[in-house]
């Protein structure tokens, strides 16, 4: 599983990119529930702390990076009223284990990091977590992966006298030849600029993953999931 994620840039640009928009598009799908939920790749915590405002329910916040993990608990460590609430969990999906299974899953922002093999596995190890009607969300983007192109710059954010910018390009992609390939080979460029000049620069290089709907759709209902309606971006499903 490929993270593209550099973690200076996390905050900055999460909360100016997809974040303000879930946090629109999600509290109603949860409106029912009350006792629990589970979220896959927590990151910093930026949607971890909405889900504590929008529900009652007891959350568990997975998270196999160590340094996300750090600023997930100083995030709650700034809320002292979620820290009976919220448990973080180190680790990889595939693994957890619950004591009980939960309400409801939220994965945000996490499907471009699975392999298809990776997420065959996933969905039954999830299905054993999700009570039965339990309700499972996460974001998706229609049409397989996205075709080659040039590296061009995605956001910049100032601070202070120093610039943010990423960048990232398509390097190899399945869908470039007409095929509906879910891989494609991206690279993404972190830099913090000072009057024009680098003074810090980051790359990473990986394989992303984007299923088309016919293979995610034959996955989850293989793995006893109904689908359910969602706003645009997200897709809902409940565990039959």
């Amino acid at each position: 599983m490929t993270d593209f994620i550099s973690l200076p840039f996390y905050d900055l640009f999460h909360e100016n990119g997809h974040v303000p928009e879930i946090r629109k598009k999600l509290p109603p799908l949860l409106a029912g529930v009350r006792r629990s939920i589970l979220e896959i790749g927590a990151g910093t915590g930026l949607i971890t702390t909405s889900l504590a405002d929008w529900t009652p329910a007891e959350i568990f916040a997975l998270e196999p990076s160590a340094g996300m993990r750090a600023v997930l608990l100083s995030r709650l460590g700034a809320r002292p009223e979620l820290l009976e609430r919220v448990t973080v969990l180190p680790g990889d999906a595939l693994s957890v284990a619950l004591d009980e299974p939960v309400e409801a899953m939220v994965m945000i922002n996490v499907m471009y990091a699975m392999e298809s093999g990776y997420r065959k596995r996933l969905w039954p190890v999830l299905a054993a977590q999700l009570e039965p009607g339990g309700l499972l969300v996460f974001t998706w983007r229609a049409g397989g992966a996205p075709p080659v192109r040039p590296l061009k710059e995605l956001e910049s954010r100032q601070v202070g006298r120093h610039t943010y910018t990423v960048s990232s390009e398509i390097l190899e992609s399945e869908g470039s030849e007409g095929a509906e390939g879910e891989v494609c080979t991206a690279r993404y460029l972190y830099q913090i600029t000072q009057d024009g000049k680098v003074i810090s620069e980051e790359e990473i290089v990986g394989h992303a993953y984007r299923p088309v709907w016919e293979t995610l759709e034959g996955e989850l209902v293989g793995a006893g999931f109904v689908q359910t309606d969602a706003p645009e971006g997200l897709l809902a499903w409940r565990l039959a």
